[in-house]
This record gives structure tokens, sequence and C-alpha cells, in this order.
């Protein structure tokens, strides 16, 4: 928007504490090359259009504004004479993107003196040449101390993942190879009973009863439901009776095993029935080796799904092995991320997954969401953790209204009034020395609002924490590759 051009006053100029220090041949410069403009109650500039000039407040009031998901935040608003908004990192040149900041608009008739951006440039860099040198180096130099942090905080993750991936890897692959190693032993004991069997003289209508009878009984393994602990002990007892009551010794080994199958005295006596009594013995522990195989096969079976869901929930976490952008299921990267760091969260705290299952797909970077989750549930644990109560952690998606809604919930003790205004700047943190950097809110921040034009809050009570993230529902352009993330 452009406002009236009226005359520029060197005296007004040199009266601002921006200009006070400056020597009148350079005011005239300023005056000759600059133009002081009225602009009516309005907008002056947006968010994102390329930085062209360069403000300074004569007179009237201004008003900053940033974007943050659907609504325009104010962050500043001033009459003071001689603040600036703009372009005032020309300076810097193509090594940064000279777009504004944030948005500018007046409340008032409200004067300005506008200078163009290359211009201001010039003046940085011929009148004070150490100091531009001075501002490029801190810029450059927050910015590289930024990233540099912002790398360490990424591997801290990573090796908090890695070690709590390799805890849950480790224990199916250790369950696996014991039932692999037990299974051993029992096919060995299986060929030695079929040995026997071989050198008795069975009629063949025995074997094929022996046989017809180990296929149900491994169909029955196959069925069987877990009891409670009351009922497992009673069900073995009885189990152990029977077996003693029919000569046939060491029973309350053997029961323990068949309760785990689903087998009951009613079973056994089906089985007694169809063999005589000499045979019973040798098809009751025949059958116990069939028990036992069909059970360490089930072990096995489901620690190697274990280990074959970890894998799948690691590349889904990582999103290696998809494009950087996509339209994407936020509750597969809910489910992984909870997943991954479930070492972490610990027995303590119970999980609470409160899932809207009809919300659509979303347009994200599935990668840097995933990201996001982990900071805002390693944030909850921790907070949780500082008591000895432990604590529920409780993630919720919603539609809330065009945007999809995830909250964290936590019962921890709360963020305290006094920090609450600080806890996205970079390099705050409550956590003790060497456990945070200080930038996970910050990251997190900058991913959803920056990359996804999304929303992150939060509202906390002592016992009620909620971090919220929104994420537009609708298809929009990639954010471009050099926003911060």
């Amino acid at each position: 928007m452009n406002g009236r051009p009226i005359p520029c006053s060197q005296q007004e100029l040199g009266s601002l504490f921006l200009f006070e220090k400056l020597a009148p041949d350079q005011l005239a410069f300023l005056c000759h090359e600059g133009r002081v403009e009225e602009f009516a109650p309005g907008p002056v500039y947006a968010e994102g259009d390329p930085a062209t000039c360069f403000y300074v407040l004569l007179e009237g009031t201004l008003v900053l504004s940033s974007r943050i998901g659907d609504y325009d935040v104010e962050t500043n608003r001033s009459s003071s004479r001689g603040v600036y908004a703009g372009a005032f990192q020309a300076y810097l040149g193509d090594r940064v993107r000279q777009v504004y900041n944030s948005s500018l608009r007046v409340i008032e008739p409200t004067r300005f003196f506008v200078l163009p951006a290359e211009t201001f440039a010039t003046v940085m860099h011929e009148w004070f040449p150490m100091a531009v040198h001075l501002l490029e180096g801190l810029f450059f130099g927050v910015k590289s101390a930024q990233e540099a942090v912002g790398q360490r905080e990424r591997l801290l993750a990573l090796g908090t993942l890695s070690a709590g991936l390799t805890h849950e890897l480790n224990n199916p692959a250790a369950a696996a190879v014991r039932a692999t190693s037990a299974l051993r032993e029992r096919v060995a004991g299986m060929r030695h009973k079929l040995g026997v069997i071989a050198a008795r003289p069975y009629r063949r209508d025995t074997l094929k009863t022996l046989v017809d009878v180990q296929e149900r009984t491994a169909e029955r393994v196959a069925k069987a439901t877990a009891l409670s602990p009351l009922e497992a002990s009673d069900r073995e007892d009885a189990l152990a009776d029977w077996l003693d009551a029919h000569g046939i010794g060491d029973g309350w080994q053997l029961a323990p095993t068949f309760v785990q199958a689903g087998l009951d005295t009613d079973w056994l006596d089906h089985v007694a029935a169809a063999v005589d009594d000499e045979t019973l013995e040798g098809a009751v522990r025949w059958l116990d080796y069939t028990v036992e195989t069909e059970l360490l096969m089930n072990e096995i079976e489901e620690s190697t799904t274990r280990v074959s869901a970890l894998v799948t929930a690691a590349k889904q976490y990582s999103q290696l092995d998809r494009a950087p952008y996509q339209v994407t299921d936020v509750h597969e990267l809910l489910d992984s991320t909870l997943l991954m760091v479930s070492a972490k969260i610990g027995s303590h705290i119970t999980v609470v997954k409160d899932y809207d299952r009809s919300l659509p797909k979303i347009p994200a970077y599935p990668g840097e969401l995933n990201q996001v989750w982990t900071n805002l549930i390693d944030n909850a644990v921790s907070a949780m953790n500082s008591t000895d109560a432990g604590g529920t952690l409780t993630v919720r998606t919603a539609r809330d209204r065009d945007h999809l809604l995830v909250e964290f919930r936590d019962t921890g003790p709360g963020v305290p009034a006094e920090i609450r205004d600080r806890i996205f700047d970079p390099f705050f943190t409550t956590k003790p020395t060497g456990e945070g950097t200080g930038l996970g809110l910050d990251i997190s921040w900058r991913i959803v609002v920056n990359k996804h034009h999304g929303d992150l809050r939060f509202q906390s009570a002592p016992g009620d924490t909620r971090f919220q993230v929104r994420l537009p529902l609708t298809s929009a352009d990639p954010p471009s590759p050099q926003e911060p993330s």
C-alpha cells in the first residue's frame, strides 16, 4: 500500500534517535534518496512479500503482527518516534531471503520515512562498515549456533530412540533364540518318541487315531485363550489329579503345559477313549511334545512378528523410504513415534490413545512431524517423571474446523506461570544441565508453523497440561525449502 508523499525534513530526521549522530550531508542524502509518506489506517505491507523498503516511524501508531495458522498475532504496537520495521536485514544481501518477516499496519494516520532497501544496504555498508561486520557475525553466528545445537538435539533424540529400539528389539529376539533352542530339544524328543512308537506293535488304526488326536490337539493349541491365574491353577490341579489317577507319573510337570494349550480333563477323557490303556501314557506324552512344539512355534512367531513390527515402525518413523512431502495418515505417525519412544515412556506412565479415526489424511512432512511428536512426548514424560506418582499421557486427535488437532495431555505438575512466555524461546529449558538443549519446542514451533502453516499452543494447570498442534486439512503448496525447520 502506498502512502501520500510529503516533503522530507532533514531537521525532523536528525531529531530521531536512529539518525541523531548523522552529519548534515548524510541527512541530506537520506532525504534525497528516501521519502516521507503518510498512510491512512490500514495495511502497509504483508508478511512474506518481497522486502523492498525500510520504514522509520515519524508520527502515528504502527502495529506489527505475525501469521500463525489462520490467525494474525500482534507482536508489537508502538507510537515511539524512530522505531523501524521492514527491510532492516537488507545489508545481508542475497545471503538471506529478503522478505518481510511480519505484517505492518497503522491504526491512525501515520507518517513514515521510507528508504528503498537497496539504498539502506548501501548506506549501512558505506557509512558503518565495522558495524555491518559485527552485525553479520552476530546474525550468522547465532544462526550457526542454532543449527549446531539443533543438530545436537536431533542426535540426542536419535541416540535415545536407538537405545530404546535396541532394547525393544532385544527382548523378542532373545525370546525367539530361547524358544528355538527349546524347540530343538522338543523335536529331538519327538523323534525319540516316534522311534519308540515305531518299535512297538501298534495296530494301523491305533497309529491313525494317535495322528488324528495330535492334529486336533494342535488345532486346540491355536485356539487357546489366556486364563486368570486362579483359573489356571485350578485347571492344573484337576489335570494333575487326572494324570495321577490314570497312572501317568509326573503329572504335575505335564499339567501346566496342557493348561497353557487350552486342554482340560474333558479333552484327556476324549484321548483316553480313543486309545487303549496300554497306549494311553505314550499317547499323552506324545501329545505333550506336540503341545510344547506348537507353543514354542507360537512364541517364535510372536517374537519375529514383534521384531518385524518394530522395524516397520522405525521405517515409518524415519520416513527413509518415503517422499519428504506427501499426503499422510497422522495416526500412523503417532503410533510409530509412541512405539519408538515406548522404552523412555516406561511402565509407570499410562498411554491413552483417543483417536478420531474418521479424520482424513493431510499433506505434510511426515518425518518432521514425527520429530514434533517426539519432542512433545519427551517433554510430557519429563514433566511426569519429576514426581514419583507416574502419570497418564493422553494423545488425542480431532477435527477443529478446517484443521486437524493433535493434542498431548499429561498429568504432570504443569508449566509455572512465570516461564510460560518463554518456553518457545530458543535455548530456554527447565531440564537439568546436559539433559536438554532448549531447542525442542523452538524446532517444533518452526516445523508446525513455518513448514506446515499450522499452529502450536499450550494450556497448563497442575495435573493437566495440553500441547495442541493444529495442521491444515486441505492441500497447500509445499513451503519453500529455505524456510527453517
